[in-house]
């Protein structure tokens, strides 16, 4: 009875997120009740191993004592500080301190947000403001890859290339460019690394001439591994390769580490796995491990240097912020999840188990409905096909991405379905030998199940 009325009290007054909200009506919510390390429990009754981690963001398992605890004790002694006004709070500090120490080079500057899709919006304003301060405001145009994502906001909606973001919503704005993807799986350059990597220096090299050269663009965004786009690898050297030419040509290289960050991929961030320095860097999900709302912005020293002395030339403050900048709260859960990863022995588990995972995952290569595995330490996709030989996908009629998640959930495990039929997975790095080993069974079930569907499997002959 609950559950029923969990249901209707959902279709009849909750907006979900990135829904068709009809279908949504119709089909009535999936109520998750409770969760312990890479597991929940839905509504009725069902546990369900968690290949996602929420939505890659429970980088540290559900129940997580530690973090619960310092949420409590945060609570206890002090439930809000504003950062306006000079004021400020112990942990927000603490963390800002934290993050320095674990960010490459001289990141060293810290803007707390709600979550990526704002701090994707904050480093649009930080840069116009750097620009205009260094006294070249013509540096207005931004360029970002197909297939990225940076947030669902009214402006950084327009820096992300899918689709499904623009549809209805007049974006991406005239300023918002973009460049193909890296994708090795289907570049038309074919799969070497040298050549897509040569490929796409050109291809950012002729979309600054096109938009009149450096000295109008402002900024390349990048993931260092496309998350929403498929969970797209870029050949090694390739992060590298463009953080290069962005510091040749003068424009800035913002590191989107939203999904990669806090041992994702293996290290704490992304960019390291390179060596280089972003000039800004986003994060949120795995900073917190999703227990409670937060984002920032990483920002290099010479960049606050701007704008802290144009601000002081001015007399005025900088004029941007948000009401739960620096959550004390929030900033509590980060310090415990970062203790996790680093003296817990977390980042170490997830490379360990994120092996096991990219094993598996190639193994299932021979499945016939599997094109290609792809990933990176506990972030990973199957890109589903209806033809190996031509890469072809299903068509969009079949609803193969419906299909693979609803078949998935009946055999116990919660992934990411894309639209074209692509299985993302981004589990917990929580995760044990035998967590990777039945997420890998009930994959290769999933996809056996799925094979046995007559239209999937006359698509597929």
């Amino acid at each position: 009875m609950l559950s029923n009325s969990l249901v209707e009290l959902d279709r009849q007054h909750l907006i979900h997120p990135v829904a068709p909200y009809r279908a949504h009506e119709a089909r009535g919510v999936t109520v998750i009740s409770s969760g312990e390390g890479a597991y929940v429990r839905d509504a009725a009754g069902n546990q369900l191993l968690d290949g996602f981690a929420g939505l890659w963001c429970v980088n540290a398992g559900y129940g997580q004592l530690t973090i619960i605890e310092a949420i409590n004790r945060q609570l206890q002694e002090l439930q809000y500080a504003t950062g306006y006004f000079h004021f400020g709070a112990e942990t927000p500090i603490r963390l800002a301190a934290r993050l320095a120490e674990l960010a490459p080079g001289d990141l060293n500057r810290v803007y707390f947000t709600l979550g990526g899709s704002d701090a994707i919006d904050s480093t649009i304003r930080f840069i116009r403001y750097y620009f205009n301060a260094l006294g070249k405001p013509e540096k207005k145009q931004f360029i970002t890859l197909e297939q990225g994502y940076h947030g669902s906001s009214s402006t950084g909606s327009g820096l992300t290339a899918l689709p499904l973001f623009h549809a209805g919503f007049d974006v991406p704005l005239a300023w918002q460019h973009r460049i193909p993807s890296p994708y090795p799986y289907r570049n038309p350059v074919g799969s070497d690394g040298p050549t897509i990597i040569a490929a796409s220096l050109e291809a950012l090299k002729s979309k600054v001439a096109e938009l009149g050269g450096p000295e109008k663009v402002a900024a390349f965004y990048c993931e260092p591994i496309q998350g929403s786009g498929g969970v797209i690898v870029p050949p090694d050297g390739w992060v590298r390769a463009m953080r290069d030419l962005c510091a040749e040509l003068g424009i800035l290289f913002v590191a989107d580490e939203v999904i990669t960050g806090f041992g994702r991929t293996g290290p704490i961030f992304a960019c390291e796995e390179e060596g280089i320095v972003p000039d800004m860097m986003t994060m949120a999900k795995g900073l917190t491990s999703g227990y409670l709302p937060m984002g920032a912005v990483m920002m290099r020293e010479s960049i606050y240097s701007v704008i802290a002395d144009a601000s002081a030339r001015s007399g005025m403050a900088v004029g941007h912020g948000f009401t739960y900048s620096g959550h004390p709260v929030s900033a509590a859960a980060g310090l415990a999840a970062i203790a996790l990863y680093t003296e817990g022995g977390l980042m170490e588990q997830g490379r360990r188990s994120g092996e096991t995972l990219i094993a598996g995952l190639k193994a299932l290569e021979d499945h016939p409905l599997v094109g290609e595995a792809r990933g990176r330490g506990m972030l990973a996709a199957l890109e589903i096909v209806s033809n190996k030989d031509t890469k072809a996908k299903f068509d969009p009629s079949v609803k193969v991405g419906e299909k693979l998640f609803e078949t998935a959930y009946a055999n116990g495990l919660i992934v990411r379905a894309f639209g074209d039929g692509t299985l993302g997975f981004a589990p917990p790095l929580c995760c044990s030998q035998d967590d990777i080993a039945l997420l890998l069974e009930r994959t290769r079930k999933t996809l056996d199940d799925l094979l046995a569907v007559s239209e999937i499997r006359k698509a597929a002959a």
